[in-house]
C-alpha cells in the first residue's frame, strides 16, 4: 500500500440512529433536496453489501498485511453503513412512502449484472471479471469521498434546519468515506494488474460508473418525488429546483462532482489528496451517534 494513505487505522463503529421524530421532508420546505440526498438510502443498502462480497473475492490476491488490515477495517464500515441506510428506508416505508419498486431493480444491478460471475455467461476470466468490479468499487468511491468531504462543510443544510439525526447519519457517514477514501483504490492497483492495462482497467470502471450513478440518481430522486405521499403528485423533479438547491447550499455543485472524473483519470493520481481526513477525524470524534457507540 502507498504511503499516500497516511497509515490511518480503518475500523467500524457501533452506531445507532432514533428516527421517531425525523420528518419525511427532514430538510423543511425542501422536497427537492430532501429527496436528491435520500437517494443514497436507495443505492447505499445493496451497493454497500457488494463492496463487502467483491473485496471478500479478493482478499486471498492481497499480500500486504497493512493493504489486508484496511480493508478488513473498510468491509467492516461498508457493512455498518448498508445496515444503517437500510434503517432508513424502514423509516421511510413507515411514513407511507415505500421504495421496494425502485430497490428491487438496485439489488438486480448489484446482485445479479455486478454478481460473483459475468452476466449472461459472458466469457470474461474469474480473474479479469474481480478485477473490473474491483475498479468500479474503486471509481464509486472517488465519488463518496467527494461526497463525503461535502456534507462535512455543508453549512447550508445547518442554516436550513435540517433534521439533526439524519445530519448526524449524513456527516458520520461521509466522515469515514473520506477516513477510507483511499482503500478501494489501493485495493484495485494491488490486484487489478501492472502498467497500461491496469490504468485501463481503471478507466474502463469510470467510465461505466460515472454514467450508471447519474442515471441512479436522477431516477430515484424522481421515483421519490412521485410516490411521496406528502406531495400527493403535485411536484415533479426538475434541474431548475434542483439547481435552486444547490445554489443554497442544500445539495453539491455539478461542478465538483464532474470536476471528480478528470482527476480520478489522471495517471498520477491517489484518493488520498481527496477530502480533508483531518476535519472527517475531528467529526467522528464528536459525532452522537459515535460517541453513544463508544460510550
Amino acid at each position: 500500500m502507498t504511503s499516500a494513505n497516511e497509515h490511518h487505522a480503518i475500523a467500524p463503529r457501533r452506531v445507532s440512529f432514533d428516527w421517531t421524530r425525523t420528518p419525511l421532508h427532514w430538510i423543511p420546505d425542501e422536497p427537492t433536496a430532501t429527496h436528491v440526498i435520500n437517494v443514497l438510502h436507495l443505492l447505499l443498502p445493496a451497493g454497500e453489501r457488494w463492496f463487502v462480497k467483491v473485496f471478500k473475492e479478493g482478499l486471498p490476491l492481497v499480500r500486504d498485511p497493512e493493504l489486508l488490515a484496511d480493508v478488513k477495517g473498510f468491509m467492516g464500515q461498508e457493512a455498518t453503513h448498508s445496515v444503517q441506510h437500510a434503517h432508513v428506508l424502514d423509516h421511510l416505508a413507515a411514513q407511507r412512502l415505500d421504495t421496494a419498486d425502485f430497490t428491487r431493480y438496485v439489488d438486480l444491478l448489484f446482485e445479479r449484472l455486478l454478481g460473483e460471475r459475468p452476466p449472461l455467461g459472458a466469457p470474461v476470466p474469474e480473474r479479469e471479471w474481480l478485477r473490473f468490479r474491483l475498479a468500479v468499487v474503486a471509481a464509486i468511491e472517488q465519488f463518496t469521498a467527494v461526497l463525503g468531504d461535502w456534507i462535512l462543510a455543508a453549512e447550508g443544510l445547518d442554516r436550513a434546519g435540517a433534521d439533526e439525526i439524519m445530519l448526524d447519519l449524513l456527516r458520520w457517514h461521509g466522515a469515514e468515506e473520506v477516513e477510507h477514501r483511499a482503500v478501494a483504490y489501493d485495493m484495485f492497483q494491488h490486484c487489478g494488474g501492472h502498467g497500461l492495462p491496469r490504468y485501463a482497467r481503471r478507466v474502463a470502471g469510470m467510465a461505466v460508473t460515472a454514467p450508471v450513478m447519474l442515471s441512479l440518481w436522477a431516477w430515484g430522486t424522481a421515483y421519490l418525488i412521485r410516490h411521496d405521499p406528502q406531495l400527493a403528485g403535485r411536484v415533479r423533479y426538475s434541474l431548475a429546483e434542483h439547481n435552486k438547491a444547490v445554489r443554497k447550499g442544500l445539495l453539491p455543485t455539478w461542478r465538483s462532482l464532474g470536476a471528480a472524473v478528470p482527476r480520478y483519470l489522471r495517471r498520477s493520481y491517489h484518493p488520498s489528496r481527496e477530502g480533508a481526513l483531518h476535519r472527517a477525524v475531528e467529526y467522528l470524534r464528536r459525532s452522537p451517534a459515535a460517541r453513544a457507540g463508544v460510550a
